[in-house]
């Protein structure tokens, strides 16, 4: 394909070279002037600009991470552990980035059996299980419509030409043909997301919604995407907890900090050159697997530090790594999570390796300082303490992101500001949370 578009563009400059000569040699023959010549010299000077810009757009466009969420084992209960047999999925993502094109991944990491995946389509949202008329675009893998995915292993589609924006939404519908078993998943998605019903059969290239009547607020198999986009330079990654999944904020109002994040780098000057990804399990913990234990259906997902590679260093051109853990290591210290207590020599240590692995693969890592938390011990009131100070003055982290500053109580340094408290005293409210994205220095990401 390359090598044809290139001799089409030869095709042509030898085209317009043979007009101009003979042109040149007719004016010069009759005595006349060379404006018919120079005429066609123009012709060819705008046919060379015209490939040349061509090039430096496509030069210009980069895959990104404009999406992604991080997946975790099966539940106890619940879909997550029952599966799903000849229904269609419908998800909704809002993407951080925009462009000319997207690409899915779909997991099945957690998987016991192999995933058949029958049709998929991508298409631009209208309103709640609707699609954009006209927007709909089958997804292939490989150049087939349907593929089956290896328990453990990970499907990335082909390209699929579509226009998208930063801030909007995309929906991914998959229609699952045969039973799934226990699936890989994401619980707290703080997104609805769409169900057609059992033995439905295939409804991926629905315009309406009409055949989703039910709803969930998990992600199931779909764990990013990826958009083509123009000056594009990097993805930033946020790696947490709850607080960076959505903590208190309301479904589908789109409010994490990490979706303010994505809108500052959006409406900088000169266009966005980076994306957010978010990687928010909420529960999850540095050192240990958190676990279904005392959450029912919800699991709480593999250690930070087990799940690092995958969620954070193996991210599609990541350059910067956020990272806020810890808040539910020294949760195990006031039986909010079950586990036995760490002590913050081992929590700087882990998140320690986990700066040490960016650094390793090239990348910027930020330590995000562990905010307020006015359900701990005073035991772990101490460690967290212990921790921020490692974080703020170890140089471990390429920068510090000052979370517990931002947030805390001037008058009470050891809770958050009332104004911030999302109501549990653990996570911000939407306030909070847009303070939390102002936090970030917007400079000290995308270098290099």
């Amino acid at each position: 394909m390359i090598a044809a578009s290139r001799e089409r563009r030869l095709s042509v400059r030898a085209l317009v070279a043979v007009v101009t000569t003979l042109l040149l040699a007719a004016a010069l023959a009759h005595g006349l002037p060379a404006a018919s010549a120079t005429a066609a010299e123009n012709a060819r000077s705008a046919t060379d600009r015209s490939a040349e810009a061509r090039s430096a757009t496509a030069r210009s466009q980069r895959w990104v991470g404009g999406w992604g969420t991080a997946m975790t084992p099966p539940g106890l209960s619940g879909y997550s552990a029952t599966g799903f047999a000849d229904r269609t999925l419908r998800m909704v993502e809002r993407l951080t980035a925009g462009g000319s094109a997207v690409r899915l991944r779909l997991s099945n990491a957690y998987g016991t059996s192999p995933l058949d995946l029958g049709a998929v389509t991508v298409a631009r949202r209208a309103k709640g299980a609707a699609v954009e008329p006209g927007s709909s675009r089958t997804v292939r893998f490989g150049g087939q419509r349907s593929t089956t995915v290896p328990a453990g292993a990970e499907a990335v589609s082909d390209p699929v030409p579509l226009s998208t924006k930063a801030d909007t939404d995309l929906v991914v519908s998959v229609h699952l043909p045969t039973a799934t078993g226990p699936t890989t998943w994401h619980p707290w998605a703080k997104q609805t997301n769409y169900l057609s019903g059992t033995g439905a059969g295939d409804h991926t290239g629905d315009v309406s919604g009409a055949a989703f009547g039910e709803k969930t607020t998990s992600w199931f198999f779909l764990d990013g995407v990826d958009v083509l986009a123009h000056r594009a330079k990097g993805t930033v990654v946020a790696f947490g907890d709850s607080i960076t999944e959505g903590g208190v904020t309301a479904n589908d109002s789109n409010r994490r900090w990490t979706d303010e994040l994505g809108r500052r780098l959006a409406a900088r000057p000169g266009g966005q050159r980076l994306s957010v990804v978010n990687k928010g399990i909420g529960g999850n913990r540095v050192l240990t697997d958190a676990g279904t234990q005392g959450q029912g259906n919800r699991n709480l997902g593999n250690s930070a530090e087990s799940r690092f590679a995958r969620d954070a260093l193996e991210q599609t051109r990541v350059s910067d790594i956020i990272v806020l853990e810890g808040t539910n290591d020294l949760g195990s210290d006031a039986g909010v999570h079950p586990g036995t207590p760490l002590t913050a020599d081992q929590l700087i240590a882990g998140l320690g390796r986990l700066a040490q692995r960016a650094h390793a693969a090239g990348l910027r890592v930020h330590g995000g300082t562990i905010t307020p938390n006015g359900k701990l011990t005073a035991r772990g009131e101490r460690m967290r303490e212990d921790v921020n100070r490692w974080i703020r003055t170890s140089g471990a982290f390429d920068t510090v992101v000052d979370f517990d500053a931002a947030l805390r109580d001037p008058a009470d340094p050891h809770r958050m500001l009332p104004a911030y408290d999302g109501g549990d005293t653990v996570h911000p409210n939407d306030a909070g949370l847009r303070v939390m994205a102002r936090t970030v220095d917007l400079s000290a990401l995308g270098r290099g």
